[in-house]
């Protein structure tokens, strides 16, 4: 008994110091491999449920415990050699040991809050999935309030005036602020975009007002980072959106079949009856949108053609699926045409010369000379053919 007594009491015989430490160290390493255990058996069950905290709760904490553990452990060595050998290298172990403590309390919160986000907006975990911009808005925050808080009380363990600190900050703000004012620009645009909401990540935008076209990558608090079609990236400070105007395709409800068509002039009497089957044909196809504008009309007379116009929209507002679509309405338009017994028209002129160098120019089927009046007019219906 007295043999056992003996290891449990502080010695400075290298026999029985040795041997506790050891101890320690194979306890923490026991302890470390039976909570990964445990860990892994609640992760099994929490598979099964369809909650969200609580897996993020358990793949926030596995990294953070084992810390923990590590911690505690090394902690007890480090008061073992020092009750044994008083060394100026332990005297500050309680001081590091809390930092320690804070990191660890730090990192879980930001795991978690991570954790979170990327649950929140995934379908597969939630039936209404958050949106993927403000999820990592709110996400920033939490994790700037916890690197700030974690910060405050770190200084006020190690013996420094929170006060004071704040204090100086706010000194110390000012002259932040008026050095860094492009930088804060930046970040007030970045929150006004995360409040507003004029695009989220994965939204098809450009600006008339500078080069700007892509597919939105990434929103942060400086700048936002978009996809152009060639696939360049395309950084942008988020200071210039409160200047520029932004357009969203992607939320446009159709996407619009504009096209203006051409058939000869000697087909004038076919134009009602085109513009009668056009029309006919989109308020009977499917991929266009009966409840919108749909406008077929001779709208004008061109310098080879008479033209009518074709204005409708489509139901989908996707890119691909829509261009099918107007080549569908293309195609049908030149069939229409077609059975009609009428052609597209294309650009012709007609020239008149002189027969010999010094005679005019004779209309046609002979006759006195033309006037240039007389000419033009004889022109006009010729080259319309």
């Amino acid at each position: 008994m007295s043999f056992i007594s003996s290891y449990l009491q502080i010695s400075t015989d290298p026999s029985i110091w040795v041997v506790q430490l050891f101890v320690i160290v194979f306890l923490t390493v026991c302890c470390n491999f039976v909570l990964l255990r445990i860990l892994g058996f609640f992760s099994r069950i929490t598979q099964s449920t369809r909650s969200i905290w609580d897996d993020a709760l358990l793949q926030a904490a596995r990294l953070p415990l084992r810390l923990l553990v590590w911690v505690i452990g090394l902690s007890a060595a480090a008061a073992l050699l020092h009750a044994i050998d008083p060394h100026p290298l332990f005297a500050h172990a309680s001081e590091v040991r809390r930092v320690l403590l804070i990191a660890i309390g730090t990192l879980f919160f930001t795991r978690f809050i991570s954790h979170m986000e990327t649950n929140l907006i995934n379908p597969e975990r939630t039936n209404r999935p958050v949106d993927a911009t403000t999820a990592r808005a709110v996400g920033k925050l939490l994790r700037l309030s916890v690197f700030i808080t974690a910060a405050l009380v770190a200084l006020q363990t190690l013996g420094f005036s929170v006060s004071g600190v704040l204090a100086f900050g706010g000194i110390g703000g000012m002259a932040v602020g008026f050095a860094a004012k492009d930088m804060l620009s930046n970040f007030f645009g970045g929150l006004m975009l995360y409040l507003d909401k004029p695009f989220v990540v994965g939204d098809w935008v450009r600006s008339p007002d500078r080069q700007i076209e892509g597919t939105v990558e990434d929103i942060g608090w400086r700048m936002t980072r978009i996809r152009t079609f060639d696939k360049r990236p395309l950084y942008i400070p988020n200071s210039l959106f409160s200047s520029i105007v932004v357009e969203n395709p992607s939320r446009m409800l159709h996407r619009r079949i504009h096209e203006t068509v051409g058939i000869r002039y000697d087909d004038s009497a076919k134009m009602a009856a085109i513009c009668n089957d056009v029309r006919q044909m989109l308020k009977t196809h499917p991929d266009i949108a009966q409840n919108q504008t749909i406008i077929v009309h001779f709208n004008g007379y061109g310098d080879s053609s008479l033209n009518f116009m074709v204005y409708c929209f489509t139901k989908t507002t996707e890119w691909v699926p829509f261009h099918a679509i107007k080549e569908d309405v293309l195609l049908k338009i030149m069939d229409i045409v077609a059975s009609h017994g009428a052609e597209f028209a294309f650009p012709t002129q007609t020239l008149y010369m002189a027969g010999n160098p010094g005679e005019e120019a004779l209309p046609p089927g002979g006759g006195a000379p033309a006037s240039p009046l007389d000419s033009a007019r004889t022109a006009l219906p010729a080259a319309r053919a």
